[in-house]
């Protein structure tokens, strides 16, 4: 007698294909990244071991040479930077069989762009809370403590007030000043962004020197926030923008320029997704998770700033 056609296949299963879950979830991981794509990434991929240390030499200068005299030698003085792989975050869910048969398709394609953003929001997060550390702050201060180090967007000079909100809008004035901040530290001009939250990115709109670039437009520009650019610095906006309460109960939004090697991201295991039947819940727990650390790498490559809320 024949059985019929009702067959699970690898058609009818796709749900619970963990290749599936995992390709999903990375492509939904990456698109919603922002400032880990901007800063220096090292893979620990494969590798025991907690901590990274990273060297950091300081830049050499050049020495007069003389007919018949030795070089000049250079002490060396490198430091080093320790980056603390301690960092695991996963999201689950259990889908209940029950749910797994009366749903939509379109049920994996939330889970698993949901758990892609969650952990890309995670990440950073983590590289955002370090760069209140920009010019020799101090992180998780409070109070007139609160992003000491931050300026004002709108003269890129005044120092942020933690206690009494001075934050201003962004202007043309603050990013050029902000720009030669770096420029006196020495810093590359290469591969230094402009990473804003939503309000400051409308007020970049205003200013001419903005709008007057040529606005880049390809796909890959759009997914990861890439808006545009202005002096040479790739201009990025991102909602994950820290947001900041002063002691007198203001509300401003923080926003970084900075070079690639003001921070840096270590992963240790890069996100994957597992799925596992658990019969004494009859459903599937879905798992996505991720090993990492992250780290100040140059303390004087990035400088943040305090712009209004509204």
């Amino acid at each position: 007698m024949a059985l019929g056609t009702n067959h699970s296949t690898v058609t009818t299963s796709a749900n619970f294909i963990p290749e599936l879950w995992s390709d999903e979830v990375i492509g939904s991981y990456k698109q919603n990244l922002v400032l880990a794509n901007l800063v220096t990434k090292m893979s620990h991929k494969g590798k025991k071991g907690d901590t990274i240390h990273i060297p950091k030499p300081a830049r050499g200068s050049a020495s007069a040479k003389t007919a018949n005299s030795q070089v000049t030698l250079i002490a060396d003085t490198a430091s080093v930077v320790n980056v603390s792989i301690d960092k695991h975050y996963e999201y689950s869910k259990l889908i209940e069989d029950i749910a797994e048969v009366q749903s939509l398709s379109s049920m994996r394609k939330f889970y698993t762009d949901d758990a892609g953003y969650a952990l890309a929001n995670q990440v950073d997060d983590d590289l955002f809370a370090l760069a209140e550390g920009f010019q020799s702050g101090t992180v998780g201060g409070s109070g007139a403590a609160l992003w000491e180090t931050a300026v004002i967007a709108g003269d890129g000079t005044t120092a942020y007030n933690g206690a009494t909100s001075n934050s201003s809008d962004i202007t043309d004035a603050g990013i050029r000043k902000m720009i030669l901040t770096l420029d006196n530290a020495d810093v590359p001009m290469d591969q230094r962004c402009l990473v804003l939250p939503p309000i400051a990115s409308n007020d970049l709109l205003a200013i001419n020197r903005f709008t007057e670039q040529q606005f880049v437009g390809n796909g890959d520009a759009i997914k990861t926030g890439k808006i545009g650019q202005i002096y040479g610095v790739d201009v990025f906006v991102t909602s994950n923008c820290p947001t900041v309460t002063s002691t007198d109960s203001a509300v401003s939004r923080i926003g970084l320029l900075l070079h690639k090697d003001a921070l840096v991201l270590a992963e240790q295991v890069g996100v994957r997704s597992q799925t596992q039947y658990k019969q004494e819940y009859l459903g599937d727990l879905f798992t996505a998770d991720t090993i990492y650390g992250v780290a100040e790498l140059r303390d004087d490559a990035g400088i943040a700033f305090a712009v209004p809320s509204t």
